[in-house]
């Protein structure tokens, strides 16, 4: 097998046409029909089920798909390891969930950048589940997210400890009473939330479960609606501070047990540690310490 033959194997099964495929790699469709036809005599099974309306993935393409995604990144990742002489350059591509970016990274992310003008830096933020999707794909280099992780493909960290807690609007009422109210919904992001997770650990173990939920995308739309009075939300309870300051938001604090969290960064064991992921590594291990 060639590797630019699964390269465009693998970018007509992305855009799920030859002709797509050929527009995006700048060349002409009967070039990418070649090749492609190459790989299917190569492995002695069809790839695509071809129509009118474009080209897709057959039971045999579906297996191989991984296999091309894996190949493209590791000849990234080799091209990378050629170049990397130790000193810190190039993309830095990591993740955190927004409330890590928040409260954490700023002032870390600025004094890196200073440190390591030569790196071109990439934040992304989502869930935990998206972050550690990222990772293991090889979109990222690493990401902070909500621990513990154990999975056989990933080193883990500890980076920060945070305490949750329970936010509501402005309330003189206890965690009992809060959680007693008939009308009470929950305010969370999307599935793949850590956090939100936990908030449903948090009732179900206080013998609540099926409340009615308010899904947002963004930490600043579910602050809004909690201080609007909507429901509750579980999210670090220093977010309060930097975030919104005065007495819009009320946190109750939980158990020491239900309350505590660790925030680590993960990355694939077997991915080249490029020396700026080093350098950032570093860079964030001695902000931790003053």
């Amino acid at each position: 097998m060639d590797t630019r033959d699964l390269a465009t194997f693998a970018t007509v099964a992305r855009l799920g046409g030859m002709s797509r495929a050929a527009r995006e790699l700048n060349t002409v469709q009967s070039n990418v029909t070649q090749r492609v036809r190459r790989l299917e005599e190569a492995l002695g099974v069809s790839l695509f089920e071809r129509s009118q309306h474009g080209a897709r993935l057959t039971a045999a393409g579906e297996r191989l798909m991984p296999y091309a995604a894996r190949v493209d990144a590791l000849l990234v990742e080799a091209a990378r390891a050629a170049r990397d002489d130790g000193a810190p350059r190039g993309t830095l591509a990591i993740g955190a969930l927004e409330t890590t970016a928040a409260l954490r990274l700023s002032p870390l992310l600025a004094s890196y950048a200073t440190a390591h003008p030569h790196v071109d830096l990439v934040l992304r933020t989502g869930t935990t589940a998206e972050m550690i999707e990222q990772v293991l794909d090889r979109k990222l280099e690493g990401a902070f997210v909500c621990g513990p992780v154990v999975h056989p493909e990933l080193a883990a960290t500890s980076t920060f400890v945070e305490e949750l807690a329970l936010l509501s609007a402005p309330s003189r009422k206890s965690i009992a009473e809060l959680l007693g109210q008939p009308d009470l919904r929950l305010v969370i992001l999307r599935a793949g939330c850590s956090y939100r997770q936990r908030l449903e650990e948090v009732l179900a173990r206080r013998g609540i479960v099926g409340l009615r939920r308010l899904e947002f995308g963004t930490l600043e739309a579910i602050l809004g609606t909690v201080a609007a009075g909507l429901g509750i939300t579980l999210l670090p309870r220093s977010l309060i501070g930097p975030a919104w300051r005065g007495s819009r938001i009320a946190a109750h604090r939980l158990p020491p047990a239900e309350a505590r969290v660790q925030t680590v960064f993960v990355r694939r064991r077997d991915m080249l540690c490029s020396s700026a992921l080093v350098a950032f590594q570093n860079h964030v291990t001695r902000g931790r310490a003053r």
